[in-house]
């Protein structure tokens, strides 16, 4: 059962239960004079919706997740490309060899590297030997990332060293670059094959809960990318706590069908590696992987991509990365256990999850996970009353340390949270949401995406989920151009007229007028980014 608790300076609810073995998941304490401001009733809801209870997660630190099961099953198999496959006492082995050989080159903890692969079990091997030596790996892919953003990257995260595969060797800067491994050359020498598993020779320092892990870079609004700092413990916390961990254990088969560089594809990797599981790493078809697998990881863009109806081994489903729109959800939630999560980078992956039902009406986003917070906001950072709309703040264990080198950023964005104690920091996501009656959040999209029309304020996340919920449609997306609305939509249409009609008579009975939309543009797909959302910067060139 639950008891709140009042005195002078807190007020906090916990959990009790009345077995034998008791365990004690406490909720943070909250400063009660920060959230004065609202009724009794509120305050009870500000604890009971936005603050998680505290749940140790099973690991320290990621490195000690995966040598876990290297331990408990090294002849399980890691993971699966193509034709190759490799088990854990494999990949452990062949990670100390790399790390030994960066050891060499004069890398260690706290150094970063620069991991610049595609999707392989050699990326594998890099990622696992970065964290032997305690060291920050930096991943992206040099087929899809320009050469001139990897230098970018290369020169704003201070790496001391590239890490790649010889397919690159012909890449300009690569060829200019002072100390660069090309993984498949060097693995393949019988140089330092007697020392599999020594681990004794690698410093291993760099691993506390809050050295950080790696660096993600997000696309920057001044065209330079922004690197978040991500640490093992704001790793640990998503991915080995319930249901972040996705029921993921020996046995388990989980898709990679993400880009590296992309934040969920961690989710995907780390979250694998790290329960026991098996990775299947996709080639070129990311059907063909998913119709295997039992887990999958995806934006919701992706995800209406796959036939749902060849995936027979499907356990779990989590989209993130985007608006999920509720037919998708409401389809695949028949089918398995289906997480529709949220969260930015800068708080690690994701930091709210709803596992969904096949009938959702207002589909949610769920609640804050695990030992994490979230605040529904004003503009002056004060306490939205319950079921109003505000900015999303998120605190609590999944708050990054911040952007590498940007300090005008990280005030901007990142603060101190006046509601936990132990100085802990929150995070301004610049995404709009409100508690529902069911104590979930509904996502109203991001801040950037409301615009001014005809003098109104218009949400244009609003639009697309009316638009999304007409048969045949996988995905729609509205944006401004000019001074009107213009709403594209992909799907399969044999009579576009009688979908125009819908759809303009369903936006004119749940939204103002000047919501509606100007022109409708109908494709086959909506174009991608390289990390599979759509590419909003592809449609607006579209209109110019």
């Amino acid at each position: 059962m639950k008891k709140t608790v009042f005195n002078d300076n807190i007020l906090y609810e916990k959990d009790i239960e009345n077995d034998e073995n008791k365990l004690f998941y406490l909720k943070p304490l909250i400063d009660k004079k920060a959230i004065s401001s609202l009724s009794i009733e509120d305050q009870i809801k500000f604890i009971e919706y936005g603050i998680a209870s505290s749940v140790p997660p099973k690991y320290k630190n990621i490195l000690e997740a995966f040598e876990c099961w290297v331990s408990k099953t090294p002849n399980t198999i890691a993971a699966i490309h193509i034709k190759k496959e490799i088990t854990y006492k494999e990949l452990d082995d062949e990670a100390t060899i790399l790390a030994l050989i960066l050891k060499q080159r004069g890398i260690s903890s706290g150094d970063s590297i620069a991991l610049y692969m595609h999707r392989s079990i050699d990326m594998l091997i890099g990622i696992i030997a970065s964290l032997k030596l305690g060291a920050i790996y930096i991943p992206q892919d040099p087929r899809i990332v320009p050469e001139k953003m990897l230098q970018s990257i290369y020169k704003i995260s201070n790496s001391s060293i590239i890490i790649s595969n010889s397919n690159y060797q012909e890449l300009n800067y690569f060829k200019e670059a002072a100390k660069i491994i090309f993984i498949d050359k060097e693995l393949s020498k019988d140089t330092y094959r007697h020392l599999y598993g020594n681990v004794k020779l690698i410093n291993q320092k760099g691993n506390t809960p809050n050295d950080t892990c790696f660096i993600l870079f997000t696309s920057g609004t001044t065209g330079i990318p922004n690197g978040v700092q991500v640490t093992n413990k704001n790793l640990c916390n998503i991915l080995y706590t319930s249901p972040g961990d996705l029921n993921i254990r020996p046995g388990t088969k989980v898709a990679q069908i993400l880009n590296i560089s992309f934040d969920m594809a961690a989710w995907e990797i780390l979250g694998c590696l790290g329960n026991g599981g098996t990775l299947l790493i996709r080639g070129k078809s990311i059907q063909e992987t998913a119709q295997k697998a039992h887990v999958i990881i995806a934006t919701p863009t992706v995800l209406t991509t796959i036939d749902i109806t060849k995936c027979k081994s499907l356990k779990t489903v989590a989209v993130a990365g985007e608006p999920c729109p509720e037919i998708l959800a409401n389809k695949w939630a028949k089918v398995c256990d289906f997480y529709n999560s949220c969260g930015p980078t800068e708080t690690t992956i994701v930091n709210t999850m709803k596992r969904c039902g096949f009938k959702n009406k207002e589909l949610s986003i769920g609640k804050p996970t695990p030992n994490n917070t979230v605040y529904i906001l004003n503009d002056n950072r004060e306490p939205c009353k319950i079921g109003e709309v505000g900015i999303m703040w998120a605190g609590g264990d999944c708050v990054t340390k911040g952007y590498v080198n940007n300090n005008t950023l990280n005030q901007k964005r990142y603060a101190v949270d006046p509601f936990l104690k132990k100085e802990k920091k929150m995070f301004n996501t610049g995404d709009l949401g409100r508690w529902n009656l069911e104590g979930e959040l509904i996502h109203y999209g991001r801040i950037d995406d409301q615009v001014k029309i005809k003098g109104f304020r218009v949400e244009l996340d609003a639009i697309s989920k009316i638009i999304e919920r007409i048969y045949n449609v996988k995905r729609a997306v509205t944006i401004k151009h000019k001074n009107s609305l213009v709403s594209f939509i992909s799907g399969e249409f044999q009579n576009k007229t009688e979908i125009l009609d819908q759809l303009k008579m369903d936006l004119s009975n749940e939204l103002p007028y000047y919501y509606l939309p100007s022109e409708f543009i109908f494709m086959k797909e909506l174009p991608k980014t390289s990390r599979g959302k759509i590419n909003k910067s592809k449609l607006k060139e579209i209109l110019s």
